[in-house]
């Protein structure tokens, strides 16, 4: 099942956690001829929309940052920028290869654990793979001041085989809440590699605002950028499920290659090798904007700032927030003590979550679930 066209805000009670995809209605878009630096294979697999069941969700604890990152499965998933009623992400995740005999895909091939900071609103995903002997840490946030989700991800190789991997990340974006790829989707995204930094910065676009949602004249031009804090090794756009896809070229020969800068008008993906010169954390922003330039900028400084600073700042507003509630009991009939804490602890979770759905352009205006669409069910194949 595919992912439908952008659909309007709606003022619901917060539900459950739980989506699923259902198909889009748009008319096809003919693929490009290829290019020395086009990849082939337009317009790609159908796009769907991501798991509904969420591990982890969160957004800045304002009206700046109009930004909302949840995490499904492992793994980056619906990400809403700038209402809360418009995802742009399928996936991003992480890939890891020796480079000749084996690739992982994080969501495929690891298991992982979920934590959260007290305020539930900073997320600690830890992926392990026990066939090849290392570990993926990674802690979700958004940046206050401006339209990013911060990643800070460390490598821990448990082997010495482990030490001389490959790291790789790939997003598959629905910019705009399009998907492309074949007649069943609401509209084609594109991708590009933009060097205008000085290094190679992965952007997937859609500039189509025209929706067939009641209502919803306020859609803007979406782009996305991954900046890291130090330079990608190599980048690659391609279309989702075909030869150009940079997880089919990493499941055939273990390598990103060929490299394409260009997808055009279909189901995009961009797959980038992240630096690992050294074994510590990087800092990866996936930065938005209504133009390339503002997207590529903002992704830039949201990774090259202080992440110890960015994520303090990030949670101190949500611990803010808590002190303005109402206090809940700390002893409570037929609970222990350390079940009231617990009891205690859940209510600002839940309270926080609830403030979290609400709309930053549309105040008032609350999504029943950060998750797109509402409903959850599997198709066949899927």
């Amino acid at each position: 099942m595919s992912r439908p066209i952008r659909r309007s805000i709606v003022v619901l009670a917060v539900g459950a956690l739980a989506a699923a995809g259902l198909q889009a209605t748009a008319a096809a878009v003919p693929p490009p001829t290829p290019t020395p630096t086009q990849a082939p294979g337009a317009p790609g697999t159908l796009s769907h929309f991501d798991q509904a069941r969420k591990d982890c969700l969160g957004t800045a604890r304002n009206t700046t940052s109009k930004i909302w990152y949840t995490v499904a499965n492992g793994v980056l998933s619906d990400v809403y920028a700038p209402t809360v009623d418009t995802t742009n992400v399928e996936t991003m995740q992480f890939l890891v290869s020796d480079g000749s005999t084996f690739t992982d895909l994080q969501s495929r091939d690891t298991t992982y654990t979920a934590s959260s900071d007290p305020t539930g609103m900073v997320c600690t995903i830890v992926s392990t793979s026990k066939t090849h002997g290392y570990q993926l840490r990674t802690t979700y946030s958004t940046d206050v001041a401006r339209d990013s989700v911060i990643m800070h991800t460390q490598y821990v190789p448990l082997t010495a085989a482990a030490r001389h991997y490959q790291l790789y990340v790939r997003l598959d974006a629905t910019a705009g809440g399009n998907g492309g790829g074949g007649t069943g989707n609401g509209g084609a995204d594109s991708a590009t590699v933009d060097n205008s930094t000085g290094q190679p910065v992965p952007v997937s676009f859609d500039t189509v605002t025209a929706t067939n949602a009641a209502n919803r004249d306020y859609a803007v031009p979406t782009y996305l950028a991954l900046h890291a804090d130090r330079p990608f090794s190599a980048v690659s756009s391609g279309f989702v499920g075909t030869p150009s896809d940079g997880l089919t070229e990493l499941d055939a020969s273990h390598t990103l290659s060929p490299a394409y800068s260009d997808a055009t008008s279909g189901n995009v993906e961009q797959t980038a090798q992240v630096n690992l010169s050294r074994f510590d954390a990087t800092t990866i922003a996936l930065g938005f904007g209504t133009t390339q330039s503002a997207a590529v900028h903002t992704a830039a400084v949201s990774s090259s700032q202080n992440y110890i600073a960015a994520v303090a700042a990030y949670e101190r507003q949500w611990r803010q927030y808590d002190n303005g509630l109402r206090t809940p009991a700390t002893h409570l009939a037929g609970l222990t003590n350390a079940q009231a804490q617990k009891t205690a602890a859940a209510y600002y979770v839940s309270a926080n979550v609830v403030k979290a759905s609400e709309d930053k352009t549309f105040p008032g205006a609350i999504a029943a679930s950060l998750t797109s669409p509402w409903g959850q069910a599997v198709s066949a194949g899927d």
